[in-house]
């Protein structure tokens, strides 16, 4: 299927959309008001530029979107002005987690609101065995008509014998790792091509992806997020680029002069995979607010590197011409 970035490819399936490599995956944050509630144009504008500055996807409430901190109804909006904004240029996949009922009725508020996918994200609180996992994907998965991509890290972390389960379940598309274990990872990929064979997506969904996707890339993952993308996508694009077509030398001057030390600033603070890139989408002069509790603002000076971080990356671009 040979399609161009931004063709109109609504009746296509969601794991052959997002195939297409036509830029980073967007995992766009969401906005609120001075007073805290959920700001809808905002957050249409925020949609609206990512699509248009070239992502493949966007992924909506998810944990760079706060998923943890929406009410249901919130919820439900959001994926909503998510599609509208998108407009049927690229497919919208919204977050669904928490227990099992609670996920399923995520899961139909998402459907209802026009998305083309669901990310499940793990149960809440409980450390669950394989067996109960495996049922608790499956009843997502049953409960729209929506493709689902499952989301490994914290406790929500599989075998290879649970994944070749998840990956021949009617509706699962998909594995996103956020556990960062490559001999876990090459395990499970090799048991699902020779147990389920077919066309099972794998993401690396680790903070700040492309830090790791070199290693990713060498298992065959070529599909990661990129939560950079929200506030410098020039960035975000010239990497993905770069990694498409071997590009060496862009990949290390931007590992080494814009991603590290993004990283490495990353780990300053609690929450700041969220909280820090809130700030950056700030600095790039769209006010989508504050994180919501309990995750907290970054410290005043870590605002100021980042500010001077991103200065430094769109210089290195201007380099490179």
């Amino acid at each position: 299927m040979n399609m161009e970035p931004g063709e109109l490819v609504t009746s296509a399936p969601l794991a052959a959309r997002l195939n297409i490599p036509s830029g980073p995956l967007f995992f766009p944050v969401t906005a609120y008001g001075p007073d805290g509630s959920v700001d809808l144009d905002t957050y249409r504008a925020h949609v609206r530029r990512g699509v248009e500055a070239g992502a493949a996807a966007v992924f909506a409430c998810c944990g760079t979107g706060e998923f943890h901190a929406l009410t249901p109804e919130e919820f439900e909006a959001c994926v909503r002005v998510a599609v509208e904004a998108a407009e049927g240029r690229v497919p919208v996949v919204a977050g669904a987690g928490y227990g099992t009922a609670l996920a399923v009725r995520y899961a139909r508020l998402a459907e209802a609101a026009g998305a083309d996918g669901l990310l499940a994200m793990p149960p809440y609180l409980v450390v669950a065995g394989q067996e109960g996992l495996l049922r608790h994907y499956r009843e997502v998965a049953a409960a729209a008509s929506l493709p689902v991509v499952v989301y490994q890290r914290d406790n929500a972390v599989f075998t290879p014998e649970t994944v070749v389960g998840l990956a021949r379940t009617d509706g699962i598309i998909g594995l996103k790792d956020g556990l960062g274990d490559l001999d876990l990872m090459q395990r499970i990929i090799s048991a699902v091509r020779t147990e389920a064979p077919g066309d099972f997506l794998y993401f690396n969904g680790l903070p700040t992806a492309e830090q790791t996707q070199l290693a990713y890339r060498a298992l065959g993952v070529t599909l990661y997020s990129s939560a950079v993308f929200c506030f410098a996508p020039e960035l975000a694009l010239a990497f993905h680029q770069a990694l498409r077509t071997g590009d060496d030398r862009t990949v290390e001057k931007l590992l080494d002069g814009f991603f590290r030390p993004f990283v490495e600033l990353r780990t300053q603070g609690r929450g700041y995979a969220v909280a820090l890139v809130k700030a950056g989408v700030r600095l790039r002069g769209l006010d989508v607010g504050e994180v919501r509790p309990p995750l907290h603002e970054p410290a005043g000076d870590h605002v100021k590197q980042l500010a001077e971080l991103i200065e430094h990356g769109y210089a290195l671009l201007e380099e490179a011409k």
